[in-house]
């Protein structure tokens, strides 16, 4: 089996189909010279045999990943699992259509005891290596070993509690080693050897990447995205670079365009002091850029540039994971924008107005658009929202209040609008979401996977509303003092942010500038088809009329910029 390398002077590029398009969008940015940690790939077809546990495919999976550990070795001159120089990795899935959220991925994997002993003494920093080992047993023990993460999300807690900190960020290394300690004995029964044989590790986290593809999200996902032609995923397995190094360091996610609006300026949410998963997940609310320029600003404006030239690479907005290692900037994962319906017509636009699309290629990009979601829905009255969150998705969303998916299927199921309100919204919760009218978390931020999908959905959406508590067990809600039950009405406005108590009133206006342009556009494209047709039996008789409607179409290329 061919596996293919990213990074590391490998220039190999493969289509979306053969390695995901995770995989090939990171080819491409390693290929333009962008930091990309290095990685390799297995093959989307080798997914549906590893699934059904096809013994000939789970050797080709075995020679794959010592093949690409070497290459990752001589790569960055480390190796896996070693105490002295170890090299931890990620491993990561990816289909040939972008599914945000709904796969699975395995972080820190090689982090063995004697691996966390190497880290200390290659980093000096005992803190970052047991940090690394405690995230990577809840990692595995959730995705490879299918556990509740309950039980250690109740130990942080309770340890997080007796240390007089508000989270695990302000958890010193001598905690977090006991931390490590605590999360191991939970799991030791279920030890058969992999917790400190980095090879098993791989071994079992690369299967249980590429068995997600068959987890409930995942196929609810495709069923409702029209993506039930997708042959699975592939696993790639990328070097780690380490966000959670101290203040120099950290995770982010960047668009390089609105996506909610439209606007062209980028959005980047970052967390210091983190890992990836810690922005997408929504369990936390990041910093924006404004962090960025103040600890790191020779970051920030690294990142702008890099989120520039990757639009004109790819023609379009992207979406843009990153980590900050050391002062350090890695490019970790790009791909095209999630949007709501409105961004995507101003986007549209905009492109082909800056060049980097042909206003063909905007209308097609805007073809499937419903025309009822461009409208821009706002309240009559302007009172005051008894709490505000962070506006993450546009638009106002009237509807009753749900604390959990189950409860907004039934209510939408009789007819009601819904809005789900959750503490935090995991992709889990896909179900839910396709039910909803608006959606509103109490953490997150506007990069986090759950106001990605609203986005996507064309839903209203808030996320980091941090005076929001809920109950589900009692189906009930306190917003900023303010309680709600289940079934309750309330309104969202995903622009503001702002959550009303009771059925508010709105108004639609629909954005006619940039309609009348795209229609003129659709004119004129329409015109050149009938030319390109029409018959010319008299040819005297048809060239005036033709230059005539050639000179019209001159004229609306002018006005149209």
């Amino acid at each position: 089996m061919h596996i293919v390398r990213i990074g590391g002077g490998s220039t190999e590029q493969h289509s979306a189909d053969t390695i995901g398009a995770k995989a090939a969008n990171l080819a491409r940015m390693a290929a333009l010279g962008l930091p990309v940690p290095p990685a390799f790939v297995l093959p989307v077809k080798l997914c549906s045999a590893i699934i059904d546990n096809d013994a000939h495919a789970e050797r080709h999976l075995r020679d794959g990943l010592q093949e690409g550990i070497e290459f990752l070795e001589q790569a960055t001159g480390r190796r896996f699992g070693d105490r002295r120089q170890p090299l931890l990795v990620s491993v990561r899935s990816g289909a040939a259509r972008s599914m945000p959220g709904m796969l699975d991925t395995v972080l820190n994997v090689g982090c063995t005891l004697p691996a966390v002993q190497g880290l200390i003494r290659t980093t000096g920093r005992p803190r970052l290596a047991w940090d690394c080992r405690r995230r990577f047993l809840e990692s595995y023990t959730e995705t490879v070993l299918g556990l509740d993460p309950a039980p250690f999300a109740a130990h942080l807690a309770e340890l997080t509690r007796s240390e007089g900190v508000t989270d695990d960020r302000a958890l010193d290394s001598e905690a977090l080693e006991r931390l490590a300690a605590d999360q191991q004995a939970l799991i030791e029964d279920r030890d058969d050897r992999w917790l400190e044989d980095a090879t098993a590790q791989l071994d079992s986290a690369s299967k249980a990447v590429y068995r997600s593809w068959m987890s409930e999200r995942a196929q609810a996902y495709c069923r409702l995205q029209n993506l039930d032609h997708l042959r699975g995923t592939a696993v790639t397995v990328q070097a780690m670079v380490f966000g959670n190094g101290g203040l120099s360091s950290g995770a982010g996610v960047a668009f390089s365009r609105d996506p909610s609006t439209g606007q062209a300026a980028p959005t980047i949410d970052l967390m210091l002091d983190a890992q990836g998963e810690d922005v997408v997940s929504g369990r936390r609310t990041p910093d924006t850029e404004e962090a960025i320029a103040r600890s790191l600003p020779s970051i920030a404006a690294e990142l702008r540039d890099y989120l520039g030239r990757l639009e004109k690479e790819f023609g379009d907005v992207q979406d843009v994971e990153f980590t900050i290692e050391d002062g350090k900037l890695w490019m970790l994962q790009t791909r095209s924008a999630k949007r709501t319906p409105r961004a995507a017509l101003r986007i549209a636009i905009d492109l082909a107005h800056e060049g980097l699309i042909t206003r063909h290629e905007a209308l097609q990009r805007i073809a499937g658009i419903d025309p009822a979601g461009l409208g821009q829905i706002s309240l009559v009255s302007a009172d005051k929202a008894v709490i505000v969150g962070i506006g993450a998705s546009g638009g106002i969303a009237v509807g009753r209040a749900a604390f959990c998916s189950e409860s907004a299927q039934s209510l939408a199921a009789a007819g009601d609008p819904v809005i789900l309100m959750r503490p935090n919204t995991s992709t889990a919760d896909v179900a839910g979401f396709a039910g909803a009218a608006g959606i509103v978390t109490s953490v997150g931020a506007r990069t986090a996977h759950a106001a990605l999908l609203a986005r996507q959905m064309g839903k209203p959406c808030i996320v980091g509303c941090g005076g929001m508590t809920i109950d589900v067990a009692a189906d009930r809600a306190q917003l900023a003092g303010n309680a709600i039950s289940g079934g309750d009405w309330i309104t969202i406005d995903g622009d503001s942010g702002g959550i009303h108590l009771g059925r508010r009133e709105t108004v639609v206006t629909r954005p006619e500038a940039e309609l009348a342009e795209i229609a003129s556009w659709q004119s004129e494209a329409d015109d050149r088809n009938r030319d390109h047709h029409e018959p010319e039996l008299d040819h005297g008789r048809a060239s005036r009329p033709r230059r005539e409607r050639n000179k019209k179409q001159a004229d609306h290329r002018h006005i149209g910029g």
